[in-house]
């Protein structure tokens, strides 16, 4: 069968690599995206180490002529894209009577608008090969907010919605449209929560502990898959029970 070619952006850490890392295994040729070579030249050696494929591209996905283009060149390279994850993203928290318009901008750049420049772009040779995954990793803070993230929750909802309309756009086309909320995650942007913010997330859960980049990846792993050629347009939360949504 013809090697899936899957394309991850911030993929150079946190739950990106683990997806990225995930994707490979699978057997998906991944195109690693981020702002910053390097990481993703480490990365890519690391699959490439394991059997995997993989191949970089760097590019800051808040540039939207930026991130049209490498779609487009990824998808010219490899003659296909048949797995899109927007996975990049990044918090400027703040109170909302207390945040800047440039917080707000940045975040609403970095974590929706990207998502649908690269899906604009990445549909189209999706529709060519008449197959399609797209990802989108949400939060749960777009599920249920979150005080001092009302750029963050609001990027992330926006998300949610943006996945349901491409999802009937495109569903046509044999072309999948899903979202991953993840809850609290083991990653660079919560380790230097305090202990006891730990531990008064983790009381909130059904499951009594804080999530890894591999439980989320699972998730992915699964709804980029043949096997969920019949799963659209739906929002899957991650977060060991703490929205029950």
């Amino acid at each position: 069968m013809t090697t899936r070619i899957a394309l991850v952006t911030g993929a150079s850490r946190g739950i990106g690599k683990s997806i990225a890392h995930r994707l490979a295994k699978d057997g998906r040729h991944v195109v690693l995206c981020a702002r910053s070579e390097g990481p993703l030249n480490d990365l890519k050696s690391a699959i490439e180490a394991a059997g995997g494929k993989a191949s970089v591209m760097a590019f800051d996905v808040s540039d939207a002529a930026a991130t049209a283009a490498a779609i487009e060149k990824a998808a010219t390279e490899h003659g296909r894209l048949d797995i899109l994850v927007n996975n990049a993203g990044i918090t400027k928290d703040g109170l909302a009577l207390r945040m800047s318009d440039e917080d707000w901008d940045s975040v609403i750049d970095t974590n929706l608008k990207s998502a649908f420049v690269a899906i604009r772009a990445g549909a189209r040779a999706m529709m060519k090969n008449k197959f399609g995954r797209i990802v989108n990793i949400s939060s749960t803070s777009g599920v249920v907010g979150n005080a001092g993230q009302a750029n963050y929750a609001a990027a992330k909802s926006g998300l949610l919605g943006l996945t349901k309309t491409i999802a009937r756009e495109l569903g046509g086309k044999n072309i999948t449209c899903n979202a991953v909320a993840p809850g609290f995650i083991e990653t660079d942007m919560t380790a230097n929560l305090p202990q006891q913010v730990k531990d008064h997330v983790t009381s909130l859960m059904a499951i009594k502990r804080l999530g890894t980049g591999d439980d989320i990846a699972a998730c992915v792993s699964y709804l980029t898959s043949d096997e969920a050629g019949f799963i659209t347009g739906q929002t899957l939360c991650v977060d060991g029970g703490m929205t029950m949504c």
